[in-house]
């Protein structure tokens, strides 16, 4: 994230070149989006023309002058990418130019007109545009309750005997200028009995601003990551989201100084504050999900600034991210809880070049392409020995890419970034000695010699966010844990390059196509002795990648289709599992004219599928449906979105027209006991299919275990979710009833039919914007 004083000096620039914009100087960021139409069902890409555009302050080392050839997409969060560049940045010129947009209902049809003249000519009345994550309904004291706020049937939440419930707010705060000034409170447990807590999030913004990071804090521990939704003019966006923090129980039982870290920036330009209120409610459940049940201990790894009222994450690769621990003698078993994400040159990290290309197209871009790759491996270090890794999810936040893919379904995990689970149980008898011992964290990238000798390295560009955290169960006082060193397999990966330059008739680099390829198999064991247990212990991963990139242009486009997919598992004296898959494929393309008209199109397909099985120490959402049978086998999500974004701004930059619609599927269910994800029984227990257009959602189709009736706001013929998909899980069961289907494999992931009811062919032969 930028400080504030780099905003200022950048806004200073811009006031200074604001006006003359040629073909290679167009702002770097597009105007928010004001739309003009009451959605026909039948129109899935209306143009939406916008108004008031000026040139004005942009975060990125571009922004003060205007998006140059070669600039990627600004980075929502105001930081700063440090002279880096990538093709196609302008897409996200769509997303934060200055304007306030309209929602739909308080916007006319334009039809060329002047937006303040239509404006002015509007009489509906305006209504709050409700922005939302799609997401698994979690366990309330009555009951699911979806994770935007809403209950989706009543039921005893698994309670006995009338146990009370009650909620407890947390922070009631407006984030306005508040870069390095987070809010800062002390936490009471309240008098009722609980085991488990639920929180939530509700926030109001109107105006004009960028999306930000935000992170929350017991004491020195971070326990939640969120994003924020870009605000549009008044009466702006709302959104709730629910999370089940039971987890931090440990936290919960006792006081705590609670720091929420949200930096914003108001001024004349950017005017959108975040109103926020965040409350918890505890209860008694008796509900059994097979997790872990909650730690006995949560040791912060990280700066340890809550005692100066600061937040406690690292910034890599400015900080080293090392901590000293000293750890109980009585554990029996540790997972290391990974948070991280890339900010300003590494927001979009899945999009860089190998290193050796990063300079490809400086003679028509000017600039160098944000470079080590675009593989990024998060490394967990015990006193300088690998531990375990994370592959970490692409999370594209609100403004990334095309602001109107995001509105008001906002991407995949961006109101709640994951975190990755690393079982330690393997260092407990080097852990448990009764010395102090570090855990480091790294984050690495790829260097190469003109596409040979791949290596990894110490270093990326600026910044990845990260903290961590180490939740321990505790055998008896007094007690010691012993046993033999751990023994470390695979701690390198195998990564594969290759690249190739095309030119045109005069010599000049019109194209690059690069490959890059990793695998890993990664794993530690020991034997461990404790009070109550005694054994060998494991820890194993099995990781692949794949980033296909071609950009084209003279390195104006780019698409990137991307696979990240890997298994984690313990054996041994407890029993965990993960699977995951991470498809994404992304185009972007963009011209300016001789009179300075600029077009940018973008399509944006992701997935998420993930399996967890046994005690994962984070809740699963399981728990809200425990009424409707025992799953050993686990958890299954799986999700994908499909979309097209179009902007066009006229060279005066006092017009300009948008568009965008976006399409995803959710699916969540439970398995049985011993099923794999390619063959075991499931039951489908949530499943959501939803469709926007240019801010309205035209289609929602919403199913829940045990509900009578599925919820449903549709066209008469619905925009279908691809059939494979829907083939994972039996139907969802109605109240009194069960249901099963054999899981066929992760058919459908990948294959999400987008919402004009045709297939998304991904592929770097494809063009970046289907028409």
């Amino acid at each position: 994230m930028a400080s504030p004083d780099l905003e200022k000096l950048l806004r200073v620039h811009d006031d200074q070149d604001n006006v003359n914009t040629s073909a290679h100087k167009v702002t770097k960021r597009s105007r928010k989006l004001v739309f003009a139409c009451l959605v026909l069902l039948t129109v899935l890409a209306l143009t939406v023309p916008f108004y008031g555009l000026t040139c004005r302050t942009l975060r990125d080392n571009a922004r003060a002058a205007a998006i140059r050839p070669g600039f990627r997409h600004a980075t929502p969060h105001g930081s700063f990418r440090g002279g880096s560049s990538q093709p196609a940045v302008l897409i996200d010129a769509a997303r934060d130019d200055g304007v306030r947009q309209k929602s739909i209902d308080d916007s006319a049809v334009l039809d060329g007109r002047d937006a303040s003249d239509a404006a002015t000519a509007d009489a509906a009345a305006p209504t709050v545009l409700e922005c939302f994550q799609v997401a698994q309904p979690v366990l309330m004291p009555d009951g699911p309750a979806t994770s935007d706020g809403l209950r989706t049937e009543d039921g005893d939440g698994g309670r006995r005997g009338g146990a009370e419930s009650c909620t407890v707010q947390l922070m009631d705060h407006v984030f306005a200028w508040s870069y390095g000034k987070p809010f800062v409170g002390e936490y009471v447990p309240p008098s009722c009995d609980f085991n488990r807590v639920v929180i939530n999030f509700t926030v109001v913004s109107e105006g004009v601003q960028y999306d930000r990071l935000a992170l929350m804090y017991f004491g020195d521990t971070e326990v939640w990551r969120t994003s924020t939704a870009e605000p549009t003019a008044h009466p702006g966006i709302r959104w709730v989201y629910l999370k089940d923090m039971t987890e931090y129980l440990y936290f919960w039982k006792s006081p705590q100084k609670l720091i929420f870290d949200l930096g914003n920036l108001v001024d004349d330009r950017y005017t959108g504050t975040f109103n926020t209120t965040l409350t918890a409610t505890f209860f008694t459940s008796d509900v059994d999900p097979g997790n872990a049940p909650p730690s006995d201990l949560i040791i912060p790894v990280s700066a340890h600034k809550s005692g100066t009222n600061e937040p406690s994450a690292f910034t890599v690769p400015e900080s080293d991210a090392t901590d000293t621990v000293q750890f109980p003698q009585n554990a029996n078993r540790a997972v290391f809880s990974v948070s991280a994400c890339g900010q300003a040159a590494e927001e979009f990290w899945w999009q860089n070049l190998l290193q050796s290309d990063i300079w490809a197209f400086n003679a028509t871009t000017g600039e160098a392409f944000p470079g080590y790759s675009p593989f990024r491996e998060v490394q967990v270090y015990i006193d300088g020995q690998l531990a375990g890794v994370q592959w970490p999810f692409p999370v594209i936040f609100t403004g990334g890419v095309v602001p109107s893919f995001h509105r008001p379904i906002v991407g995949l995990d961006a109101f709640d970034l994951r975190e990755h689970e690393i079982d330690i149980t393997p260092w407990l008898p080097l852990l448990c000695d009764g010395a102090p011992h570090t855990f480091t964290m790294r984050v690495a990238g790829v260097d190469d010699d003109n596409g040979k000798n791949p290596t990894l390295t110490k270093t990326v560009l600026s910044n990845w966010v990260l903290s961590g955290k180490i939740f321990v169960w505790l055998d008896d006082e007094g007690s010691v844990t012993t046993g033999s060193k751990p023994a470390i397999m695979g701690e390198l990966p195998a990564i594969q390059l290759s690249h190739a330059l095309g030119k045109n008739a005069t010599g000049s680099n019109e194209t690059l196509r690069y490959i890059t390829n990793v695998k890993r198999t990664f794993g530690v064991s020991a034997q461990v002795a404790s009070q109550k247990s005694s054994g060998i212990a494991s820890w194993s991963q099995d990781l692949s990648y794949s980033n296909r990139g071609r950009v084209t242009g003279f390195g104006f486009n780019q698409v990137n289709d991307v696979s990240i997919e890997g298994k984690d598992r313990t054996s041994g004296l407890y029993s965990y599992g993960s699977s995951y898959s991470y498809p994404l494929s992304c185009g972007q393309t963009y011209s300016v004219s001789d009179e300075g008209n600029l077009t940018i199109q973008a399509t944006l397909y992701q997935g998420l599928r993930l399996q967890v099985s046994g005690s994962s120490v984070f809740p699963t959402g399981l728990e809200a449906f425990a009424a409707e049978g025992e799953f050993a086998g686990g958890s299954l999500l799986e999700t994908h979105r499909y979309g097209q974004a179009a902007y066009n701004r006229w060279g005066n930059q006092k017009r300009s027209t948008g568009s965008g619609h976006t399409n995803q599927v959710f699916r969540f269910g439970g398995l049985a006991s011993g099923g794999t994800a390619g063959g075991s029984e499931g039951v489908e227990l949530y499943f959501r299919n939803v469709t926007a257009v240019n801010d309205t959602v035209v289609f929602n189709e919403e199913k829940v275990a045990g509900a009578p009736e599925t919820v449903s706001s549709a066209p008469p013929s619905p925009l279908p979710a691809d059939s494979n998909f829907r083939g994972l899980f039996a139907q969802v069961p109605t109240r009194g009833q069960r249901a099963s289907m054999a899981v066929k494999g992760s058919a459908g992931v990948g294959r999400g039919a987008p919402a004009d009811g045709s297939t998304p062919q991904l592929g770097i032969e494809q063009s970046p914007m289907r028409r």
